[in-house]
């Protein structure tokens, strides 16, 4: 029987070849020194039974098949794992359409608010204009007010004077 040469071992003999392409010939060698291997006694009745196709492996049958099992559930859970994020963005686009539209209504109420906010301010600085014009005129209306009652006690005092003149003189 002869020594099994090692991954390392084919490497260095076999420098340009990929990791893969070294596994594949390593398992080519078994398989060749597997069919010159005489059966066993009951190898040689289960062959009777049921036969085994030559230069066919069991166990690597069985080992790729742990293999290929191994690899179904690594993909199902990277799958699952997939599809969980996917639903993640959903829902994250979906919350995001939600707020876009509530800052397109706030960005309209806001255009909105600005707009009665400006009416405001112009008829708060009419209503100032008018105020102040109001107050000139009361202020002057205030002077004249006083112009009158001086003047109405003038000639309160000047008609005094007459009737108390004309009572002293009899009438």
């Amino acid at each position: 029987m002869k020594k099994e040469k090692t991954i390392y071992e084919l490497a260095q003999e076999f420098p340009n070849k990929t990791y893969r392409e070294l596994e594949i010939y390593r398992d080519a060698d078994r398989q060749e020194e597997a069919q010159q291997i005489p059966l066993t006694e009951s190898q040689q009745k289960q062959e009777e039974l049921e036969p085994i196709a030559k230069g066919v492996c069991v166990t690597g049958a069985l080992r790729k098949d742990r293999e290929t099992e191994i690899l179904t559930d690594h993909y199902e859970k990277e799958i699952w794992k997939l599809k969980e994020l996917l639903s993640k963005a959903m829902q994250d686009t979906n919350t995001l359409d939600g707020t876009k539209r509530v800052v397109i209504d706030l960005s309209k109420e806001k255009t909105v608010l600005r707009k009665r906010a400006q009416e405001s301010e112009e008829g708060l600085a009419n209503a100032l204009a008018v105020n102040e014009s109001h107050q000139k005129m009361n202020g002057k209306l205030q002077e004249r007010l006083t112009e009158l009652e001086e003047e109405n006690k003038k000639l309160h005092e000047h008609v005094d004077r007459q009737v108390s003149g004309a009572r002293k003189s009899g009438m």
